[in-house]
């Protein structure tokens, strides 16, 4: 238990009430400052980024009936010492001690009342600081479970602060709290010099702690449950296994839900796009809504439900502190190639999409490991790239299931293996050192808190829709008018057919064959004659030592916007439809596509270039957009294409002309 309330001692800094501009919420990993300000600020709360980083800090409002105006509350990323050299630290400190200090800032410092002494460094490095000050004695129920008790009164008056017992998970104290703020006062305290070692600091701490502390656990009580379920989910053997269950479990979550609210999204776009096409004129105009704006809208808010559960996910996992002691387990084998043991979610993520997984490398603390996470996530074979598998598996081998899934899978183990190849070459050259060891501390095993995994899934889906989406969408127009223009004039085959469909008392069936025929060949006309088809015929002499001629260009070209398109496009060269299924029509129909000499065009060398090209090459804009977004500008998002496009050219041109040499032709 916690024994007291915030205590109330002569004032020798009295402050007026009315004069708290801002709240700064500080404090360790783990200690539940954000579900602090999740109860402070609720639906107001909003993910910003401070200029030259890309640690979040959640910013928000809240209106105290005290008060005339509303208080800004910033939450401060978690640190352990306000002056390691870490991003962490920098913003921390420029928000306690540097420029962006205010005189009428309050600071809470969000203590874990489980582990004491370990919070009380950081609290004795921001009293000092000349702001209004208060400690919150968070988890007060978890520590009464563990038979510890904290004298809340004894720690004030150690500090010379107020000390507020509080839960943050369930509201109790956020009264006290608030009323500690509106008459905070100080009082001299018993602190360790300002350049304190760490072990002087830590010494300090740790008296302090076992003076407050008392209970049949004591200061330096193991708990017990913690150790046991630590000895199997830290365990080499035993922790790897349950990881692969839990991520197992995960997916099968993020595929089973998310399939629901994205094909409502798919079925209401489609709805609105028919609507659009009723109510408009043929034309430009309604061409230009139904198939650039809608359709880009609806290709970007398709990815909303997944990123969204994801990080609820993530966040209930996070909350539990099952996260640590994975990237514990994970840290032995990704560090021996440079990347750290937090970088399993990014990349596990990226498999169902590269998008929220460069978005989740946002947990990783040290820049140059994050920067190297995000460099090689798209490597990971995402959700995106399986039509284009299963057609190229396909088309490489006829009548043999068990050859082509292995195939499948190999496509999965060459990602995974080039980006572990990257991330070691890139170690060694533009991101130069190794991965940062990862010291972290185990937190407490505790119940997760639903209402933060809700509000940090509300704050990734619309920092994804306010930045990556907007111009995702603008990218999706242009590339649907390089793909519609010029117009192409009606062909004499296709005038013909149609004049031979419009022959009275022919049959229903032959006029829908004829037509559809005809619509096809219009189809694949307009393709090639249109900006994105001459850009296909221009830029052919580059791929043509992959073996690919224009119209396999043309698919590299328009997939550029999103791996998945390269079906579709292959459909309408071959004379099918645009949004027609892989069934089993299409793929002969595309096994059957000749070059201008008549050859075929999927050659099984060709084929299996395009396969590694598409499991190699950044074909997707989205990623990129994301990339430059959590990178802080262009060049990494340009290395990215540069690099993964280059990889692939490279592979493609090895595989094709291996197979052309041992006669594979």
């Amino acid at each position: 238990m916690v024994a007291g309330s915030a205590a109330v001692l002569a004032s020798t800094n009295e402050h007026a009430s009315g004069d708290i501009g801002r709240i700064v919420l500080a404090g360790n990993p783990n200690t539940g400052k954000t579900t602090l300000f999740n109860a402070l600020c609720g639906a107001r709360a909003k993910t910003s980024n401070f200029p030259g980083t890309t640690t979040a800090v959640r910013t928000g409002h809240s209106r105290w009936s005290e008060l005339p105006q509303p208080i800004d509350i910033l939450d401060l990323p978690g640190v352990y010492d306000l002056y390691l050299d870490t991003p962490e630290g920098a913003i921390a400190r420029t928000a306690l001690h540097g420029n962006d200090a205010r005189a009428e800032d309050a600071v809470v410092i969000v203590v874990d009342a489980c582990n004491l002494a370990r919070n009380l460094v950081l609290a004795s490095q921001v009293i000092p600081g000349g702001h209004r000050v208060v400690v919150a004695l968070n988890m007060s129920d978890l520590a009464e479970r563990r038979g510890l008790a904290v004298d809340a009164a004894a720690l004030s008056r150690r500090l010379g602060i107020p000390v507020v017992p509080m839960t943050a998970t369930k509201g109790t104290g956020l009264g006290a709290l608030r009323t500690a703020l509106l008459t905070a006062w100080r009082a001299p305290a018993q602190l360790p010099p300002a350049n304190a070692t760490p072990e002087v600091a830590m010494a300090w701490a740790e008296g302090v702690a076992a003076g407050v502390t008392s209970g049949d656990q004591g200061v330096d009580g193991v708990d017990h449950f913690t150790e046991r379920l630590d000895r199997v989910l830290t365990h080499p053997v035993l922790g790897l296994l349950a990881f692969l269950a839990v991520m197992t479990g995960l997916f099968w979550v993020l595929f089973a839900l998310a399939t629901v609210p994205m094909d409502l999204i798919e079925a209401t776009f489609a709805g609105l796009g028919q609507m659009a096409e009723a109510w408009l004129p043929a034309g430009p105009v309604r061409d230009l809504l139904t198939q650039g704006v809608v359709g880009g809208i609806a290709g970007t808010i398709v990815f909303l439900p997944q990123i969204c559960l994801l990080f609820f996910l993530i966040t209930l996992l996070e909350d539990t502190g099952y996260l640590a002691r994975a990237a514990f387990v994970l840290d032995r084998v990704l560090a021996r190639f440079g990347l750290p043991g937090h970088a399993f979610v990014p990349l596990l993520t990226s498999h169902a999409c590269a998008l929220p997984g460069i978005m989740s490398a946002r947990l990783i603390p040290d820049r140059r490991d994050r920067l190297a996470t995000i460099l090689v996530a798209p490597f990971m074979s995402c959700s995106a790239r399986l039509p284009v598998y299963v057609l190229l598996t396909t088309l490489l081998f006829a009548g043999r299931p068990a050859a082509a899934g292995l195939a499948f899978a190999g496509c999965y183990l060459l990602g995974a293996a080039a980006a572990l190849f990257t991330a070691w070459l890139f170690g060694r050259t533009i991101l130069p050192g190794r991965a940062q060891p990862l010291i972290l501390e185990l937190p407490t095993y505790k119940m997760p808190s639903l209402r933060n995994a809700v509000l940090a899934a509300k704050d990734q889906g619309l920092s994804f829709l306010t930045t990556a989406g907007t111009v995702i969408v603008a990218i999706c127009v242009v590339m649907w008018w390089l793909s519609a223009y010029p117009k192409v004039p009606v062909t004499p085959q296709v005038e013909n057919l149609r004049l031979q469909a419009s022959v009275p008392g022919l049959g229903e069936d032959a006029v829908t064959t004829l037509m559809a025929e005809a619509d096809a060949l219009q189809s694949k006309a307009e393709q090639a004659g249109s900006f994105a088809g001459q850009m296909g015929h221009a830029v052919a002499p580059v791929f043509e030592p992959l073996g690919f001629d224009w119209q396999l260009t043309v698919g590299v070209l328009t997939s550029f916007l999103a791996r998945e398109v390269f079906v579709s496009t292959m459909s309408v060269l071959a004379g099918g439809q645009a949004d027609a299924e892989l069934d089993e029509g299409v793929v002969a129909s595309i096994r059957g596509m000749t070059r201008d000499d008549g050859r075929a065009v999927f050659t099984p060398a060709a084929a299996a270039a395009a396969l590694v090209f598409f499991v190699l090459a950044m074909q997707c804009l989205p990623t990129l957009t994301v990339t430059r977004k959590e990178t802080g500008g262009l060049k990494y998002a340009a290395l990215q294409l540069g690099y993964m496009s280059g990889l692939a050219y490279v592979v493609a041109f090895v595989v094709y002309q291996s197979l052309r040499a041992a006669g594979v032709s």
